[in-house]
């Protein structure tokens, strides 16, 4: 049982559609989610990486459309287990047009992606922000996310980031992140 309270997302404005990425829609809006991202984020993602996330876990990845159609915002993530510990969500990218945030855009996209996460049964999902991010970090604590982690000179431009999680089962955190090796699984038997 998730032990996660969603924070409902405020409803934005109604002539917005939100849409579930598929593959069936990498000729209309990849170009776009390149583009979008590449004016936001700080670092150059090759078509590889846009591929890796959007093949693999495309239905974790939500877009804002406005009425014409055009692509305003989008949060790509993944789910996979982590280091043979619990199932993490990863929100990998978030970008909204500069000219509709603080309507509750970002907002909508990151409880959607969460939400699905939680269909799928995950432990935790985690993220990196830069640390002069301000809005997005107050986005994600407000969402229940917590700083773990303080990463020196993370992105290639130098800049520090946060690692951000937010823990959706009670005793994730204690989680083993690490296989036990055999020595290490005789040995616990002992103690």
């Amino acid at each position: 049982m998730n032990s996660h309270s969603a924070v409902t997302a405020p409803p934005g404005p109604d002539d917005l559609q939100y849409i579930q990425y598929g593959p069936e829609k990498e000729a209309k809006y990849l170009g776009a989610i390149r583009d979008l991202i590449a004016k936001d984020l700080s670092e150059p993602y090759s078509i590889y990486v846009y591929r890796y996330f959007l093949y693999q876990w495309g239905d974790l990845c939500y877009m804002t459309a406005n009425a014409a159609g055009e692509l305003i915002g989008v949060v790509v993530c993944k789910l996979e287990t982590h280091r043979g510990g619990p199932l993490r969500g990863y929100i990998a990218m978030l970008a909204v047009q500069k000219e509709h945030r603080g309507k509750g855009i970002a907002t909508k996209l990151v409880c959607m992606a969460i939400d699905a996460m939680i269909a799928k049964d995950a432990d935790e999902i985690a993220l990196e922000t830069e640390i002069d991010n301000i809005a997005s970090i107050k986005l994600y604590e407000r969402l229940g996310f917590l700083r773990t982690k303080r990463l020196h000179r993370y992105y290639l431009n130098g800049n520090t980031a946060f690692r951000l999680v937010l823990y959706l089962k009670e005793g994730t955190a204690l989680k083993p992140t690490a296989p036990l090796y055999a020595d290490d699984q005789m040995a616990a038997q002992y103690m």
